[in-house]
């Protein structure tokens, strides 16, 4: 999983430029602040975020992404 958490930081960059291909490229929309917005808030919503979550057990580090949620590192 720490490759996972090298990885995650250049995931919002990655899908702000491929939204912007299939926007562009794909749809054939030329690029304006409506459609760069659009391309910004797609990828916020669908890139994934750490959180550190207080249970029982102890501390939990999980990384929620859309609809799926995993514990990455559990602390004690």
């Amino acid at each position: 999983m720490k490759i996972l958490k090298k990885i995650v930081p250049f995931l919002f960059p990655l899908l702000v430029i491929i939204f912007g291909l299939i926007i562009y490229k794909v749809l054939g929309y030329e690029p304006n602040s409506y459609t760069i917005l659009i391309n910004v808030i797609l990828a916020y919503v669908l890139s994934p975020r750490f959180k550190i979550v207080n249970k029982q057990s102890g501390e939990e580090e999980q990384m929620k992404w859309l609809f799926f949620k995993k514990v990455i590192n559990k602390e004690q």
